[in-house]
Protein backbone atom coordinates (compact mmCIF):
# COMPACT_ATOMS: atom_id res chain seq x y z
CA UNK A 1 0.00 0.00 0.00
CA UNK A 2 1.19 3.10 -0.75
CA UNK A 3 1.24 6.80 0.72
CA UNK A 4 -1.45 8.15 -0.89
CA UNK A 5 -3.85 4.91 -0.12
CA UNK A 6 -3.34 5.75 3.52
CA UNK A 7 -3.87 8.99 3.42
CA UNK A 8 -6.15 9.00 6.24
CA UNK A 9 -4.95 12.38 8.14
CA UNK A 10 -6.92 13.25 10.97
CA UNK A 11 -7.16 9.22 12.13
CA UNK A 12 -3.45 9.47 11.94
CA UNK A 13 -2.39 12.46 13.68
CA UNK A 14 -5.00 11.08 16.62
CA UNK A 15 -2.47 7.77 16.47
CA UNK A 16 0.80 9.84 16.50
CA UNK A 17 -0.40 12.02 19.71
CA UNK A 18 -1.97 8.90 21.68
CA UNK A 19 1.61 7.20 20.70
CA UNK A 20 3.21 10.21 21.90
CA UNK A 21 1.21 10.41 25.12
CA UNK A 22 2.56 6.63 25.80
CA UNK A 23 5.80 7.24 25.00
CA UNK A 24 5.98 10.44 27.58
CA UNK A 25 4.19 8.19 30.75
CA UNK A 26 6.56 5.44 29.80
CA UNK A 27 9.46 7.89 30.25
CA UNK A 28 8.73 9.81 33.11
CA UNK A 29 7.96 6.21 35.00
CA UNK A 30 11.32 5.50 34.12
CA UNK A 31 12.54 8.82 36.05
CA UNK A 32 10.12 8.49 38.89
CA UNK A 33 11.52 4.73 39.59
CA UNK A 34 15.39 5.52 39.19
CA UNK A 35 14.84 8.34 41.32
CA UNK A 36 12.09 7.65 44.22
CA UNK A 37 11.85 4.10 43.91
CA UNK A 38 7.91 4.45 42.70
CA UNK A 39 5.88 1.96 42.42
CA UNK A 40 4.69 1.11 38.88
CA UNK A 41 1.62 -0.95 39.20
CA UNK A 42 -1.08 1.74 38.79
CA UNK A 43 1.21 3.27 36.14
CA UNK A 44 1.99 -0.16 34.06
CA UNK A 45 -2.35 -0.71 34.18
CA UNK A 46 -2.87 3.00 32.84
CA UNK A 47 -0.59 2.39 29.93
CA UNK A 48 -1.68 -0.53 29.07
CA UNK A 49 -5.30 1.17 28.79
CA UNK A 50 -3.60 3.80 26.20
CA UNK A 51 -1.54 0.81 24.53
CA UNK A 52 -5.25 -0.52 24.12
CA UNK A 53 -6.79 2.55 22.63
CA UNK A 54 -3.72 2.91 20.61
CA UNK A 55 -4.63 -0.43 19.38
CA UNK A 56 -7.80 0.28 18.46
CA UNK A 57 -6.78 3.31 16.63
CA UNK A 58 -4.43 1.55 14.58
CA UNK A 59 -6.41 -0.75 13.47
CA UNK A 60 -8.90 1.69 12.37
CA UNK A 61 -6.37 3.12 10.34
CA UNK A 62 -5.35 0.40 8.89
CA UNK A 63 -8.13 -1.17 8.17
CA UNK A 64 -9.41 1.63 5.71
CA UNK A 65 -5.74 1.83 4.12
CA UNK A 66 -6.35 -2.39 3.20
CA UNK A 67 -10.11 -1.25 1.96
CA UNK A 68 -9.31 1.59 -0.26
CA UNK A 69 -7.56 -0.13 -2.86
CA UNK A 70 -10.06 -2.88 -3.41
CA UNK A 71 -13.55 -0.14 -3.01
CA UNK A 72 -14.91 2.91 -3.23
CA UNK A 73 -17.44 2.34 -1.14
CA UNK A 74 -15.17 1.84 2.05
CA UNK A 75 -16.91 4.87 3.69
CA UNK A 76 -20.57 3.59 3.32
CA UNK A 77 -19.23 0.15 4.86
CA UNK A 78 -17.49 2.28 7.52
CA UNK A 79 -20.78 3.90 8.44
CA UNK A 80 -22.68 0.87 7.93
CA UNK A 81 -20.48 -1.14 10.92
CA UNK A 82 -20.71 2.21 12.86
CA UNK A 83 -24.73 2.33 13.16
CA UNK A 84 -24.62 -1.65 13.45
CA UNK A 85 -22.64 -1.40 16.24
CA UNK A 86 -24.54 0.98 18.20
CA UNK A 87 -27.75 -1.31 17.10
CA UNK A 88 -26.23 -4.91 18.21
CA UNK A 89 -26.94 -6.24 15.10
CA UNK A 90 -24.32 -8.67 14.32
CA UNK A 91 -22.48 -8.35 11.32
CA UNK A 92 -20.07 -10.35 8.85
CA UNK A 93 -19.04 -8.55 5.95
CA UNK A 94 -16.05 -9.85 3.76
CA UNK A 95 -14.21 -7.70 1.31
CA UNK A 96 -12.95 -9.44 -1.54
CA UNK A 97 -9.43 -8.06 -2.73
CA UNK A 98 -7.03 -10.15 -5.07
CA UNK A 99 -8.26 -13.85 -4.14
CA UNK A 100 -11.33 -14.90 -5.57
CA UNK A 101 -13.37 -16.50 -3.02
CA UNK A 102 -16.03 -18.38 -4.74
CA UNK A 103 -14.08 -22.24 -4.31
CA UNK A 104 -13.43 -20.89 -0.65
CA UNK A 105 -17.10 -19.79 0.59
CA UNK A 106 -20.28 -22.02 0.61
CA UNK A 107 -22.30 -19.70 -1.92
CA UNK A 108 -25.48 -17.79 -0.20
CA UNK A 109 -28.33 -15.55 -1.81
CA UNK A 110 -26.74 -14.04 -5.34
CA UNK A 111 -27.32 -9.74 -4.54
CA UNK A 112 -25.96 -7.78 -7.22
CA UNK A 113 -26.68 -4.66 -6.11
CA UNK A 114 -24.50 -1.18 -5.84
CA UNK A 115 -23.16 -1.11 -2.05
CA UNK A 116 -25.08 1.40 0.42
CA UNK A 117 -24.85 1.27 3.70
CA UNK A 118 -28.35 1.53 4.24
CA UNK A 119 -28.59 -2.04 2.43
CA UNK A 120 -26.02 -3.45 4.11
CA UNK A 121 -27.50 -2.06 7.43
CA UNK A 122 -31.18 -3.48 5.96
CA UNK A 123 -29.45 -7.13 5.03
CA UNK A 124 -28.47 -7.62 8.84
CA UNK A 125 -31.18 -6.37 10.46
CA UNK A 126 -32.80 -8.67 13.16
CA UNK A 127 -35.50 -11.34 11.28
CA UNK A 128 -33.78 -10.53 7.51
CA UNK A 129 -33.74 -14.11 5.97
CA UNK A 130 -30.23 -12.92 5.13
CA UNK A 131 -28.80 -11.90 8.46
CA UNK A 132 -27.64 -15.14 9.58
CA UNK A 133 -24.51 -15.21 7.33
CA UNK A 134 -21.45 -13.37 5.49
CA UNK A 135 -22.34 -10.78 3.25
CA UNK A 136 -19.68 -10.62 0.01
CA UNK A 137 -18.42 -7.48 -1.34
CA UNK A 138 -16.69 -6.84 -4.76
CA UNK A 139 -15.33 -3.71 -5.40
CA UNK A 140 -18.65 -1.05 -5.20
CA UNK A 141 -21.14 -4.16 -5.16
CA UNK A 142 -22.57 -6.36 -2.56
CA UNK A 143 -22.58 -9.36 -4.42
CA UNK A 144 -23.79 -11.86 -2.20
CA UNK A 145 -25.50 -12.83 1.29
CA UNK A 146 -26.02 -15.50 3.62
CA UNK A 147 -22.42 -16.62 2.37
CA UNK A 148 -20.69 -19.72 4.40
CA UNK A 149 -17.67 -19.18 5.46
CA UNK A 150 -14.68 -22.03 6.99
CA UNK A 151 -14.31 -21.94 10.41
CA UNK A 152 -11.19 -21.21 12.55
CA UNK A 153 -10.30 -23.54 15.22
CA UNK A 154 -7.90 -21.05 17.08
CA UNK A 155 -8.17 -20.13 20.12
CA UNK A 156 -7.99 -16.28 21.56
CA UNK A 157 -6.20 -16.95 25.17
CA UNK A 158 -8.40 -18.60 27.36
CA UNK A 159 -11.63 -16.74 25.62
CA UNK A 160 -13.76 -18.79 23.06
CA UNK A 161 -14.39 -16.95 19.72
CA UNK A 162 -17.96 -16.82 18.61
CA UNK A 163 -18.99 -18.61 15.03
CA UNK A 164 -19.34 -15.01 13.15
CA UNK A 165 -15.41 -14.12 14.83
CA UNK A 166 -14.14 -18.29 13.99
CA UNK A 167 -15.62 -17.70 10.37
CA UNK A 168 -13.56 -14.16 9.63
CA UNK A 169 -10.56 -15.96 10.89
CA UNK A 170 -11.25 -18.68 9.53
CA UNK A 171 -11.66 -17.30 5.67
CA UNK A 172 -8.41 -14.80 6.21
CA UNK A 173 -5.98 -17.41 6.90
CA UNK A 174 -6.52 -19.17 3.26
CA UNK A 175 -7.16 -16.12 1.47
CA UNK A 176 -6.31 -12.28 1.02
CA UNK A 177 -9.71 -11.66 2.30
CA UNK A 178 -10.79 -8.73 4.55
CA UNK A 179 -13.43 -9.63 7.27
CA UNK A 180 -15.06 -7.27 9.13
CA UNK A 181 -17.68 -8.47 12.28
CA UNK A 182 -20.22 -6.79 14.62
CA UNK A 183 -20.74 -8.91 18.00
CA UNK A 184 -24.18 -8.49 18.90
CA UNK A 185 -23.59 -9.29 22.20
CA UNK A 186 -21.38 -6.10 22.52
CA UNK A 187 -21.72 -4.38 19.69
CA UNK A 188 -17.96 -4.44 19.39
CA UNK A 189 -16.64 -4.14 15.66
CA UNK A 190 -13.36 -5.94 14.74
CA UNK A 191 -11.82 -6.94 11.25
CA UNK A 192 -9.73 -9.87 10.58
CA UNK A 193 -6.90 -9.81 7.72
CA UNK A 194 -3.95 -12.59 7.17
CA UNK A 195 -5.06 -14.56 10.28
CA UNK A 196 -5.23 -11.96 12.91
CA UNK A 197 -8.10 -10.45 14.09
CA UNK A 198 -8.11 -6.63 15.13
CA UNK A 199 -10.51 -4.55 17.03
CA UNK A 200 -11.17 -1.55 16.11
CA UNK A 201 -13.10 2.37 17.27
CA UNK A 202 -16.18 2.48 15.96
CA UNK A 203 -16.60 6.71 16.49
CA UNK A 204 -17.86 7.48 12.81
CA UNK A 205 -15.01 10.33 12.37
CA UNK A 206 -12.45 8.23 12.62
CA UNK A 207 -13.87 5.83 10.52
CA UNK A 208 -13.98 8.02 7.72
Amino acid sequence: MDKRECDFSPLKEQLIIELENISSEVTIGIKKLEIDNFCLLSKISSIKEQFEKAEAMAASFYLNCYLSPFTDKYIDISTAIQNLSIQKHGALIVIERKNQLDSLIRPGTPIDAKLTHSLLESIFYPGNPLHDGAVLVRKSHIFSAANVLPLSNIVVGEKKLGTRHRAALGLSEISDALVLVVSEETGRVSFSVDGGLHPIITTSSMLV
